[in-house]
């Protein structure tokens, strides 16, 4: 089975970091933390800006948060970063046999149930700051 992206991770990673290190927090230094190639973050960094939750220093570098640690929510990180296929996390086959019993049918039942799975982890997401993150890394 293939794995979702690890960009979401990375992207709590670097806001966690962002928080702490406001100051350090050049593309290099958070690569070094995240064992990650920069041009990576540098991606991670304009989808999270893009977003509304954090800004970044031209030139000297460092970065910031545009929201208070509880105003972010898993939920906002995700869809900062993560590739969702027209609202669907889940890709179901396309066109199986319609001639098949169980072709006919599987891709609605599918989809039914792959929603059904996504709306409960959004609504997790949702419930989750990244201040309860930080406080948990603190522990």
């Amino acid at each position: 089975m293939k794995k979702l992206s690890s960009r979401f991770s990375v992207a709590v990673h670097v806001l966690c970091l962002i928080h702490l290190s406001p100051s350090l927090c050049t593309g290099d230094f958070i690569a070094a933390s995240v064992k990650t190639n920069p041009v990576i973050i540098r991606n991670i960094l304009a989808k999270l800006k893009k977003a509304g939750l954090l800004d970044v220093r031209p030139g000297v570098g460092g970065a910031f948060l545009l929201k208070n640690l509880e105003e972010i929510t898993l939920l906002d990180v995700y869809n900062a970063v993560e590739v969702i296929d027209n609202g669907e996390l889940f890709n179901i086959h396309a066109e199986p046999d319609p001639n098949c019993p169980i072709g006919k049918n599987i891709v609605a039942v599918l989809r039914s149930e792959m929603r059904a799975a996504q709306s409960a982890m959004e609504q997790r997401l949702a419930q989750v700051s990244l201040r309860q993150i930080v406080t948990e890394l603190g522990k």
